[in-house]
């Protein structure tokens, strides 16, 4: 048993150094292609290696045996993304093609409703794989959007920064950590917004056509954040209003035994003393005792 402990243990913490690998080799593969500038390797390198270092981390925290099919599709659309980020990172010094940054991205965007169905059916389902799958969805809409504000304007960059706005204001808003409720709303537009900005991004619309898919897909965006922070915030409220009524029975509870002691205790005060007690005793009582003599009346 400890032999298989330690060979399911391994390729969990093995997997991020062969998706690094793997990135390395899709970047080979893109600058024999078309000539990957510097500006694309130097992304594409940092990406592999962040890739690498966050998710080693991840994993050595959360303590997972096995890394799992369904991570291991999430982290072959990441070596994608690390394509796509690279190809967007060289477009600012050279023009690679538009056709290959479309079918890379084309690609991650499938994928992300399989690794989903594999980690239900397989049940492996985990706290870190779906902060993984959350993590790479984020960062492809952050660089589509870098891409296609090239040509729209900086606006387009709300798209991506949304989230990472949200993320941040978490820190501060500490109610906005608490978990939301499942939402089929909330993962359709999610996903549209990746399928607008690959739309605008193809060059296959004439430029006011991708204003308006673009400008409707931040609309639906703002609107699902918008409604998301507001149950946040109401179930916020809820929570602090039942705290301070609790506090409130607590304290009356309190309250109403402080106020039952001086009522018992002239009780213990007017008991004729036995005579084996002597009477100087009885008046010279200590609190404690009248306060027990109390409770037990």
């Amino acid at each position: 048993m400890a032999l298989n402990n330690h060979y399911d243990a391994r390729p969990a913490q093995q997997e991020p150094a062969v998706g690094a690998g793997v990135q390395i080799l899709l970047l080979a593969l893109l600058g024999t292609a078309i000539g990957l500038g510097p500006a694309g390797w130097v992304t594409g390198l940092l990406f592999a290696v962040a890739t690498w270092a966050v998710l080693s981390r991840a994993l050595h925290r959360s303590g997972l045996r096995s890394f799992g099919a369904a991570n291991r599709v999430t982290l072959g659309r990441a070596t994608l993304v690390g394509g796509v980020t690279a190809l967007v990172a060289d477009s600012f010094v050279s023009a690679p093609p538009v056709s290959l940054l479309v079918g890379l991205t084309a690609v991650a965007l499938i994928l992300d409703g399989v690794d989903g169905k594999v980690a239900r059916s397989t049940g492996t389902s985990t706290a870190l794989g779906a902060r993984f799958d959350m993590e790479v969805d984020a960062f492809l809409i952050l660089v589509l959007s870098v891409h296609v504000s090239t040509s729209l304007g900086p606006w387009v960059l709300l798209i991506g920064g949304m989230r990472y706005v949200f993320v941040a204001a978490a820190r501060v808003l500490p109610w906005l950590n608490a978990p939301l409720p499942p939402s089929t709303a909330r993962k359709t537009v999610a996903a549209l917004q990746g399928v607008c900005l690959l739309l605008a991004g193809s060059g296959l619309l004439p430029l006011v056509a991708n204003f308006v898919v673009v400008l409707g897909a931040l609309g639906l965006l703002v609107w699902s954040f918008g409604r998301d922070v507001l149950w946040l915030w109401r179930t916020s409220r809820v929570r602090v209003t039942s705290v301070a009524e609790a506090v409130q029975t607590l304290v009356a509870e309190r309250a109403g035994d402080a106020q039952e002691v001086p009522a018992a205790a002239p009780t213990v005060r007017t008991v004729v003393p036995s005579p084996e007690i002597p009477a100087q005793r009885s008046q010279e009582t200590p609190v404690e005792e009248i306060l027990q003599a109390a409770r037990a009346a």
